[in-house]
């Protein structure tokens, strides 16, 4: 019989929405989409300056992907066993910074990718937003 089961990680920020960070279907994992929101609300890549905002989608990236670990990590797999990932992209014109940052994680041995322009994302803060799929045996 195949294990399914979700779990909402109270050491990450809340999803913002009725969905889990990650479901385990037998041997995979799901890691809803993710971005570079932290626990106390703030989000990495992103500058406060007055009224106004910076954003780094370089730094950005770099927070999504160590979400994403932290969240396999908590489920007992790590970003070695990710086979696939989606990313969501405000503007294509972030890509290359955003590809470069990604570099520092994975090489072609890694996962499968897809990388997509989206109108916008949930929250004004993010520039990039992920989902992943790793495959970890049961015990």
């Amino acid at each position: 019989m195949m294990t399914s089961e979700s779990h909402l990680l109270g050491h990450k920020a809340k999803p913002l929405g009725p969905y889990p960070h990650v479901r385990r279907a037998g041997d995979f994992l799901y890691v809803s989409g993710s971005s570079s929101r932290q626990a106390d609300g703030t989000f990495r890549g992103v500058t406060r300056i007055d009224d106004h905002g910076e954003m780094d989608v370089a730094e950005q990236t770099r927070g999504v992907i160590e979400n994403i670990r932290d969240i396999l990590q908590a489920v007992g797999a790590d970003l070695a066993d990710l086979v696939q990932i989606t990313t969501y992209l405000v503007d294509m014109a972030d890509f290359a910074a955003y590809n470069a940052a990604y570099a520092e994680y994975f090489d072609h041995s890694g996962p499968t990718r897809t990388t997509v322009a989206v109108r916008q994302l949930p929250l004004p803060e993010l520039l990039i937003e992920m989902q992943a799929v790793a495959y970890k045996p049961e015990g």
